[in-house]
């Protein structure tokens, strides 16, 4: 049954569970009932992240190097400068995170020589650089496997999901900064004066809280909790989902230890032959991918969505971070296509992106999950 609501488009429909995903997935759970998915504003191109501000506003960020700002309904061009934003393929104007003031926020993107995070202060619709806040991350010329995806943590740190570029060696190599999780202070850019490898000599070392990652997409802390879980793609299988532990290699390695000139992606994802110690992924999609994308923590539950799976995933997580099941809410499988951006409200609400390239939308979900 289908409900029209006059403050937009709401779809209220009895949800049935969808197929259990491969791989080492936990079984499947019954579809949460009465979610409600509201069309919050349209015409975007590829939106990418999603950040709230103090006023209620939102900003959105497109791939093709454009900023929105949503408010009470209206969408308005942000006035900024990204002529050096790069957009080809994977790449260009990526995630996007606000900063506790409300008035500064950090994006990620590609340029023709790097991915960099850089700080822009904002003025109405106008948004004005104040710094690089950090470059050098690697970039493919096709912009495959960017990654890029910044995050404040609650003790008050940034962290920034990086990809491997594709390139083998890129995951293992500590003093590059590509397939790592990124722990860094967010005035200088610098690495938090904690993170494991603290004592390098290396400036790029020091900003690593983890590695051995092909592709992350996102990074989401649970509440009321020290864990962090991060989403990442596979190749042609195994997407993961990774409980992040401080120093941890993930155990991606498609140079086969420097041995491979190439790219080789029939490797494990977690290559525990390679690795012993690799940390395992909590869950994995197996055969065929989902290709998931960002996570948020909603009403308890670990939201991930889906770019090829075209759905969003429910994941019930016990107190150790273990997944005991999945469910998919029947209300968006399927229904919007690509599901990219998640990032929960400050009113508890979850905000998602669709990425189809045309007319895509920004969707407000609640309910009880």
């Amino acid at each position: 049954m289908r409900a029209l609501v006059a403050a937009g488009l709401v779809l209220t429909v009895a949800a049935c569970s969808s197929p259990e995903p491969g791989g080492n997935a936990p079984s499947k759970a019954p579809a949460p009932q009465g979610l409600k998915v509201e069309e919050v504003a349209a015409g975007f191109e590829h939106g990418w992240d999603i950040g709230f501000l103090k006023d209620g506003g939102m900003l959105v960020t497109e791939r093709p190097a454009r900023i929105k700002l949503v408010k009470n309904g209206q969408v308005t061009p942000v006035d900024i400068d990204l002529k050096d934003v790069q957009v080809r393929g994977e790449g260009g104007l990526m995630g996007l995170v606000v900063h506790p003031d409300g008035q500064r926020f950090t994006a990620c993107y590609n340029t023709a020589r790097d991915v960099r995070l850089v700080t822009f202060r904002l003025d109405g619709t106008k948004a004005t650089k104040t710094k690089d806040l950090l470059t050098g991350m690697p970039s493919n010329p096709s912009g495959r496997h960017s990654g890029c995806r910044p995050t404040l943590a609650p003790d008050g740190t940034m962290y920034v999901a990086t990809g491997d570029i594709a390139q083998g060696r890129n995951p293992q190599d500590r003093t590059n900064l590509g397939g790592k999780v990124l722990r860094i202070d967010p005035e200088t850019g610098e690495g938090a004066k904690d993170n494991p490898f603290a004592g390098s000599t290396n400036a790029n070392e020091r900003r690593i809280f983890t590695y051995g990652h092909r592709n992350v997409q996102g990074v989401v802390f649970r509440p009321d909790s020290d864990q962090a879980f991060s989403s990442e793609h596979g190749p042609d299988v195994d997407d993961e989902v990774n409980l992040l532990k401080k120093g941890g290699n993930y155990g991606w390695d498609p140079s086969k230890g420097g041995t491979q000139g190439g790219y080789d992606e029939d490797v494990p994802m977690t290559d525990l032959q390679r690795f012993p110690d690799a940390v395992e992924a909590v869950w994995s999609s197996g055969s065929p991918t989902e290709a998931i994308c960002q996570a948020a923590f909603w009403n308890g539950k670990l939201a991930i969505t889906a770019l090829k799976g075209s759905k969003l995933m429910l994941f019930t997580l016990d107190s150790a971070g273990k997944v005991q099941n999945v469910a998919i809410p029947e209300e968006l499988n399927d229904k919007y296509g690509r599901l990219r951006a998640a990032r929960t409200a400050p009113d508890g609400s979850l905000y998602l992106t669709t990425s189809n390239g045309n007319n895509d939308k920004l969707l407000r979900l609640t309910g009880d999950v």
